[in-house]
């Protein structure tokens, strides 16, 4: 977000959100691709690092669009305004995301579950299947010791939410990838100029506004 501006001198602000947009999908392709139990992986950190670059960039983007769009007694809006449109686009977004990946991982489940030799429906009907959530194999663990399952069903069911958690959150990566591309056609609509461009209007405007001053006066 630091580094962004001092870019602005060469790069109109209509690339930088274009290309912004473009980091953040691919970030997120990077962490669909690499991502498993272990978060600590280079190749993680790689794609979170990427991520981070394209949204930084993005939010000063969008303050300082705002703000050069607008008249200087309205900067005080302006900020609130800002503020305002980056919390709600975060909860938003977090809300979206895991809204899908919630259902992804509830749907992987139920698929693996309702099959499976290895997890009778008598068993099935000791756990409550239709409230699926995100939980470690510990607390998995520890909801199952109150049924019926055997060792052996216990590792099935620990085999099947470590393959589903992590298929789930494989595919909201992809998902929100994809939307970040989406993204760049209403960045297209960001203004396509640098400050240097409107000096060099400027002065042209003021070198024209003179020979018509001086032809005015002959």
């Amino acid at each position: 977000a630091v580094l962004i501006v001092r870019l602005y001198k060469y790069l109109t602000p209509r690339r930088i959100g274009t290309i912004g947009f473009i980091i953040v999908s691919v970030g997120l392709t990077i962490l669909a691709f690499t991502i498993g139990n272990d978060w600590g992986t280079p190749m993680v950190i790689l794609g979170l690092v990427v991520l981070g670059l394209g949204e930084g960039s993005l939010l000063t983007l969008l303050f300082n669009v705002m703000v050069s769009s607008s008249p200087k007694e309205l900067a005080g809006d302006v900020g609130a305004l800002r503020g305002t449109a980056n919390n709600l686009s975060t909860a938003l977004g977090t809300a979206f995301s895991s809204v899908v990946a919630v259902s992804l991982l509830s749907m992987l489940v139920m698929s693996s579950v309702v099959n499976n030799p290895a997890l009778p429906p008598a068993l099935q009907a000791q756990v409550p299947l239709d409230n699926i959530n995100f939980v470690s194999n510990d607390q998995l663990q520890t909801a199952l010791a109150a049924t019926d399952a055997t060792p052996e069903q216990v590792a099935e069911a620990k085999r099947i939410n470590e393959e589903a958690r992590l298929r789930s959150l494989k595919a909201s990566f992809i998902i929100l990838a994809a939307i970040a591309l989406l993204a760049v056609v209403p960045a297209r609509g960001l203004p396509n100029y640098t400050p240097g461009d409107i000096l060099v209007e400027g002065e042209a405007a003021g070198k024209k506004a003179g020979k018509k001053k001086v032809l005015a006066e002959a």
